[in-house]
């Protein structure tokens, strides 16, 4: 006799962030709306990117977080870039840092980013605050990974004990992500699993919690599945039918515990969790917050 389907909860992003930015909000305005500042570098006329940062300066603002934008030609040079970021980095009234990716080809984005400091790194992405993540100095984690354990946190999920895969390996949400499960307070056993894992079904289906960051559509289903898990989606595919993740919503319903819809779930909370970022950037260069 097989088992009954489960009741499989959706975990919006939309409830975590609202409770993130109100949080901040409440936070700044007890301790008399300091003066926080967040400066954006955008290169270039590529449109999601304006777009983009343009949501962030509204979150910032809605927040009572200051915000200034620095928009360059997609012809700057290194040398121009570098030198505004330069600049930037050696403003004590801006708190953190956040350059828009992808830059123009011809531009090298890691000699950009090694010129932000560690404190004002507030999208986690430079060698520095990598290795703070490691050494488990604090530092500020990528918005991303750091959006999912604020999603598993606002639906009680437990990690503790589980075991826990994540499906991709990059710098920018993968292996920080693995980290941040791992770490004392999470205590999660943690796989990775990447393109080159020959038995990815199976390393699934051994998980209590996967988190997907492939980029590949629908990749992760029914069969990858464990009654009861708990998926993460992170991956963004755009198909002619609109925009999906890494994870089959509507194959794995009755079986998993919980699922992230995509879009609607861990996507929208990136941007909160930059605000986050930045308030704690603000505390960590000596704001009274």
């Amino acid at each position: 006799m097989s088992e009954a389907p489960l009741k499989t909860m959706r975990m919006d992003g939309a409830p975590v962030r609202d409770a993130i930015l109100a949080g901040l909000a409440a936070r700044l305005a007890a301790a008399g709306n300091p003066a926080v500042c967040l400066a954006t570098v955008l290169v270039g006329d590529d449109a999601p990117s304006a777009r983009y940062v343009a949501s962030k300066h509204r979150t910032a603002a809605e927040v009572g977080i200051t915000s200034v934008g620095v928009e360059m030609a997609a012809d700057a040079t290194q040398v121009q870039v570098e030198t505004e970021v330069a600049r930037l980095a050696a403003d004590p009234s801006v708190h953190g840092i956040l350059v828009q990716m992808p830059l123009p080809a011809h531009l090298d984005a890691d000699r950009v980013l090694a010129l932000i400091p560690a404190e004002k790194d507030v999208d986690g992405l430079t060698e520095t605050s990598l290795g703070r993540l490691v050494r488990g100095v604090p530092g500020h984690v990528g918005c991303t990974p750091l959006g999912v354990m604020r999603l598993l946190a606002h639906y009680r999920i437990e990690t503790a004990g589980t075991r826990a895969v994540v499906i991709g390996r990059s710098t920018l949400v993968g292996l920080p992500m693995v980290l941040l499960l791992a770490q004392k307070g999470a205590d999660a056993t943690v796989t990775l699993a990447h393109s080159r894992t020959t038995d990815l079904v199976d390393v699934c289906r051994q998980a209590d919690i996967v988190v997907s960051a492939t980029g590949v559509a629908r990749s992760i289903g029914a069969a990858h599945t464990k009654r009861g898990a708990v998926l993460v989606d992170v991956g963004i595919s755009r198909t002619e039918s609109g925009i999906v993740g890494d994870i089959d919503f509507d194959a794995v319903q009755g079986i998993a515990s919980a699922v992230t819809p995509m879009p609607g779930g861990t996507g929208i909370l990136t941007v909160a969790c930059l605000m986050e970022n930045t308030v704690a950037a603000a505390a960590m260069q000596g704001a009274r917050l």
